[in-house]
């Protein structure tokens, strides 16, 4: 059989990869790029010498008109041609109009990399269109070959609920980039202490994410206002960093915050460093769709996750052990008796979590996959 050969299509900008979404397509690609041939086309901002293993050609506007622009569909095929692609990759559903054309004139396998059930978190969100997405999305589904899902979550409700055929449906996961327990945990606390004053007896907890989005705001809301009055009548010695960018004005830079156990990071260059030092990370997510990437590189930095249940979907809590402590949305009293519970407990990061969660297998898996 001749080798994988993927032509992939991401829909706005990765690269430089900053944020979770764009972390997981950008080392998606990285991985399975180094495992096979892979050619991605992407928007004209990305910058393009930041992809690794494969190669991004600056292809498709920036402008939102890309998302139903018909004049793709012979850019896209050519470049198909050229390559000699085996596969045509979209990333999310968007593309599903321009793959079912360039499948219908052209040998090759149609692959969508879901990231999440689209219309379920639009509908999360109170978007009035989320039945037209629905639609569409299911139609998209049907219609590809093969499908790589989030989620075996997320799989199964696209089987069960959208009946789509689970002979093409698989789970593909958020990936990591260590493959075992790190060894500069210590000397990562140590710089975030010096950094930040935090005293060697505090415990350090974190919460991180993009904080112009709703839900990422509601739920540092939620630590203000619920958890960390509740931890702070419990006397015991910690500090909660709050990291991310985009923090609506109204918060003035938690400034009231500063007494009560509260520091304000802002965006940092590089999180991994943070989730070393960390000994908690807190998730009380209580809205939007798909797996919560955050959480998967906590654990992968041998932190304690403490999340609501919203926050904790599709991650496979088998192959986390006490890493991952979950408790029903909204139960504050419960999240704060774990909070508190796990205060006293140390242990690591299973191997069987790396196992499951490294880009490296995940990248073997997906050409495996598309190899059949």
């Amino acid at each position: 059989m001749s080798k994988t050969r993927i032509l992939s299509i991401v829909p706005y900008k990765v690269l430089p990869a900053k944020l979770g979404g764009e972390k997981g397509i950008a080392l998606f690609n990285e991985y399975v790029g180094a495992a096979t041939d892979l050619l991605c086309l992407g928007v004209k901002s990305n910058t393009v010498s930041d992809a690794m293993n494969y190669t991004m050609l600056p292809v498709l506007s920036d402008s939102r008109i890309r998302y139903f622009n018909p004049l793709l569909y012979f850019t896209v095929r050519k470049h198909l041609k050229q390559y000699k692609a085996t596969h045509l990759l979209i990333e999310h559903p968007y593309y599903g109009w321009l793959a079912w054309l360039i499948k219908k004139t052209c040998k090759v396998t149609w692959v969508v990399h879901s990231h999440n059930i689209e219309f379920e978190r639009s509908k999360s969100i109170g978007r009035w269109w989320w039945k037209i997405l629905k639609w569409y999305e299911t139609w998209v589904y049907r219609s590809a070959d093969i499908i790589f899902f989030i989620s075996e979550d997320d799989k199964k409700f696209a089987v069960t609920e959208l009946a789509i055929k689970s002979s093409k449906s698989h789970a593909i996961t958020y990936g990591i980039e260590v493959s075992g327990l790190p060894t500069d945990l210590d000397a990562s606390r140590g710089i975030i202490k010096e950094k930040y004053g935090i005293a060697d007896s505090d415990k350090i907890l974190l919460f991180n994410g993009a904080l112009y989005h709703h839900t990422n705001y509601d739920a540092l809301n939620i630590i203000l206002q619920k958890i960390n009055p509740g931890l702070i009548q419990t006397g015991l010695q910690y500090k909660i960093l709050v990291c991310g960018k985009g923090l609506p004005d109204s918060f003035d830079e938690l400034k009231a915050y500063k007494d009560k156990n509260i520091i304000y990071a802002g965006f940092v260059d590089d999180i991994s460093v943070y989730f070393k030092a960390a000994d908690l990370f807190l998730n009380p997510i209580l809205s939007g769709g798909g797996v919560k990437t955050k959480a998967i590189e906590a654990m992968a930095y041998n932190c304690t996750v403490i999340s609501t249940t919203i926050g904790a979907l599709g991650i496979k809590r088998q192959v986390c052990d006490e890493k991952l402590m979950v408790v029903e949305d909204g139960d504050w009293n419960q999240f704060l008796h774990l909070l508190v519970q796990s205060f006293h407990q140390s242990a690591d990061t299973p191997p069987d979590f790396y196992r499951e969660y490294y880009w490296g297998g995940i990248a073997e898996r997906v050409v495996s996959i598309l190899s059949r």
